[in-house]
């Protein structure tokens, strides 16, 4: 019996359509090649959207995204509307009422053309970095005395909790089995924020489980430098919220770029969101010249988390093929059109 797939689709904002428009062209490749289906579902949440209605994201919508088994989503962001109001509406409301608690960045360089590190190639960079997504500064719990006075205070709180960091150090030393290297690197600054002396206990007390893991610890600003100096010192790495949002772009650019770059909000088991990590670049709107790639990898991220992992593996290949074999000559936006590189990894996958 083949296994259907209850996909949403959000596009988003400026580039997220044409991004998202090319990893469903290699979705569809996919499907043809492996014998499963998906069933899409197009949701419009986004600046459009919200200008038109004032509606951000629906709770209705969220419930219905509880019965589904994954979400594509391309960028949120638009210059017309305050910053932060869609992003933390519909990304991070998505992540807190799905209770999304991994982000799953992997960072692999495919050739070393496109690394701008000195005498680094893709054995020296392939990473994975779990970061917590539910908790720590990006909880949500801050506020304003005084604003827009001289004497005005801001505050924003930092959150752990003991089931909050256990089960993402937990994820992390589960990964880390998975991989030949078998280790784990916890970042934090618990030096600084004695609060996430928390993590440093945790990280201790669940490694006593995993014997086979060798386990190592950096704070962030160390982490940030070695991963300029010595990216292969890192196998698998978890980290707190606010930390992980900062190293993970830094680890984007070591890979090649943000036109690179997927990642995977997850709750294993239950309904989880695939995106590319940039932006919605509304300079490039409509233009076909944004890379899919990243996005293009993020269905690729979707479907292992399905178990349609021979269709994953697949999409990975034929995007490292490309890259290798000079067919994909930049990572740049405009070097490719949008729509050529995705035609471009849909053949290679059907081929």
């Amino acid at each position: 019996m083949t296994k259907v797939y209850d996909i949403a689709v959000l596009p988003g904002d400026g580039i997220g359509e044409e991004v998202v428009r090319e990893g469903l062209k290699v979705l569809d490749a996919c499907e043809e090649v492996f014998g499963f289906q998906t069933k899409r579902e197009n949701m419009p949440y986004g600046a459009d959207h919200y200008l038109a209605t004032g509606e951000t994201m629906p709770e209705e919508a969220i419930d219905r995204i509880r019965d589904m088994n994954a979400v594509l989503l391309g960028a949120i962001g638009d210059p017309r509307i305050e910053v932060g109001l869609l992003e933390f509406a519909i990304i991070a409301g998505l992540r807190f009422k799905l209770d999304l608690y991994v982000n799953l960045r992997p960072i692999k360089l495919y050739d070393a053309r496109f690394c701008p590190l000195k005498d680094k190639g893709p054995e020296q960079v392939d990473m994975l970095i779990c970061r917590e997504n539910t908790e720590g500064a990006y909880s949500g719990i801050y506020g304003h005395l005084r604003k827009g006075t001289p004497d005005e205070v801001a505050h924003q709180s930092m959150v752990f909790t003991r089931k909050g960091v256990e089960r993402i150090i937990r994820f992390a030393f589960e990964e880390a089995m998975k991989r030949p290297r078998k280790k784990l690197t916890m970042i934090d600054k618990a030096n600084a924020l004695r609060a996430q002396d928390l993590w440093t206990r945790t990280f201790e007390e669940v490694s006593r489980e995993y014997p086979e893991i060798e386990t190592d610890h950096a704070y962030i600003d160390a982490a940030c430098m070695w991963m300029v100096k010595n990216p292969e010192w890192f196998d698998v790495a978890v980290t707190p919220n606010l930390f992980g949002d900062i190293i993970t772009d830094l680890g984007a650019m070591v890979q090649g770029g943000m036109g690179i770059a997927a990642s995977g909000n997850i709750h294993p088991g239950k309904v989880s969101m695939f995106e590319p990590i940039h932006g919605s670049a509304p300079k490039y709107k409509g233009q076909n010249k944004a890379n899919p790639i990243a996005t293009i990898m993020a269905v690729s991220m979707m479907l292992d988390f399905l178990g349609e992992k021979e269709a994953a593996l697949k999409i990975e290949d034929s995007v490292r093929g490309l890259i290798v074999d000079g067919q994909i000559r930049s990572l740049s936006a405009g070097v490719h059109p949008t729509d050529e590189i995705g035609t471009m990894v849909a053949e290679r996958v059907k081929g």
